[in-house]
C-alpha cells in the first residue's frame, strides 16, 4: 500500500491513497484497532484526537456489522486509510524519529477528517436517535 513514497503529504495525496483502500484493508484496520488507538493516544500532537479516533472506530464497528450503512464507501475508505497509515510505522517520517515521527501521521488524520466530517456527525446523529430509541423501549 505505500510503495511509493511522496515526499509531501497533501489532500491530493491522501484522495489518491484512499481510493486504493478496498475491503481487506478495512480488515486490516479493525484488527489493530489497539495498536493504533495506543499510537494515538501516546503521541502528544494526536492526543486530541483519541475521541475522533474512537468516532471513527465505532462507524467502521457498526459498518461492519451492518447496522449502518448510511455510509458512502469513500467515508469507510477514509477511516481504514488514515488507520491503516497510522499504524505503518516506516511511512513518510517514520515514527521512531522523535518528535517528528508522528507529523505525517497527524497531516494525513486531518484531511481524512475534513474529507468526512459531515458523514460522522450524521453518524453521530444517527447513534444518538438509536440510544435514545434503545432507552425508550
Amino acid at each position: 500500500m505505500f510503495g511509493k513514497k511522496k515526499k509531501e503529504i497533501d489532500e491530493e495525496f491522501v484522495k489518491g491513497e484512499i481510493t486504493k483502500i478496498d475491503d481487506d484493508d478495512v480488515n486490516v484496520a479493525m484488527r489493530n484497532q489497539q495498536e493504533i488507538a495506543d499510537k494515538i493516544i501516546n503521541s502528544n500532537m494526536l492526543r486530541k484526537y483519541a475521541e475522533l479516533g474512537k468516532v471513527m472506530y465505532g462507524m467502521l464497528k457498526d459498518y461492519r456489522k451492518g447496522v449502518y450503512t448510511q455510509v458512502p464507501w469513500f467515508t469507510i475508505a477514509t477511516i481504514a486509510f488514515s488507520f491503516l497509515y497510522i499504524l505503518n510505522p516506516l511511512d513518510i517520517i517514520p515514527d521512531f524519529i522523535p518528535g517528528l515521527g508522528y507529523i505525517d501521521d497527524f497531516a494525513v488524520l486531518t484531511f481524512g477528517l475534513r474529507f468526512i466530517e459531515s458523514d460522522l456527525h450524521n453518524y453521530l446523529d444517527w447513534k444518538l436517535e438509536n440510544e435514545e430509541t434503545e432507552e425508550a423501549a
